[in-house]
């Protein structure tokens, strides 16, 4: 991708609204996914303006149907900085789905914005737990909240307590839940509860922090 050629914006929620979340899709599907269109209508409900886009290589899948990798790491940051220079509403925040969020940490402290909140945050691959994505979150200057499943395979609630990050980076555990904060159904909690107590701390933190 080209300077030229910045990601499509996808508006959800009042036009009116101080904050804006900018939220970006995971590795394996776009930004329309029912978790994805879930936590931009719950947001907009909540008053927030959620602007929603698709890094290059998945635009390219939605015109041909071919499935691809994620784009190089610089293309994805390039991306992130467009959408950022875009988005006119004072109150910003940026994160999103698992990696859409981590390139988001990556890039934070670069723009100007209100806060980082990423979902499913990968701290490591799924299966390497020692090969950890956290000296980063270590030096971020900007308030972030991470809402994570407990048993998210990418960095589950026992191992992130050994990981000794900052109070500034904000936790929200969810019960049981996985990758995209799903629970088991044995462990009485549902998907929806999850999402919605997401959404609220979510909420809360955006409130707390403009």
């Amino acid at each position: 991708m080209n300077k030229t050629s910045p990601p499509k914006i996808r508006y959800t929620g009042p036009k009116d609204a101080e904050s804006c979340y900018a939220l970006a899709h995971g590795a394996g599907v776009g930004m329309d996914s029912p978790f994805m269109d879930f936590f931009a209508r719950h947001l907009g409900k909540q008053g927030i303006r959620v602007a929603r886009f698709e890094f290059p290589y998945m635009s390219r899948r939605r015109d041909d149907g071919k499935r691809r990798p994620p784009d190089r790491e610089q293309v994805l940051r390039e991306s992130w900085h467009q959408v950022i220079d875009r988005i006119d509403i004072p109150n910003l925040f940026i994160g999103g789905k698992s990696m859409g969020g981590r390139i988001a940490s990556l890039i934070a402290d670069d723009a100007d914005i209100a806060g980082l909140i990423c979902l499913g945050y990968p701290f490591h691959p799924a299966g390497k737990p020692d090969k950890l994505r956290v000296d980063h979150l270590r030096e971020l200057k900007n308030p972030t909240l991470i809402v994570q499943g407990e048993r998210d395979p990418f960095g589950n609630r026992d191992e992130v307590k050994s990981y000794k990050l900052p109070r500034r980076v904000k936790l929200h555990w969810l019960p049981d839940g996985d990758h995209s904060l799903k629970p088991r159904k044995s462990s009485g909690y549902t998907e929806e509860d999850n999402w919605n107590a997401a959404v609220a701390a979510i909420a809360e933190f955006v409130e707390a922090d403009i």
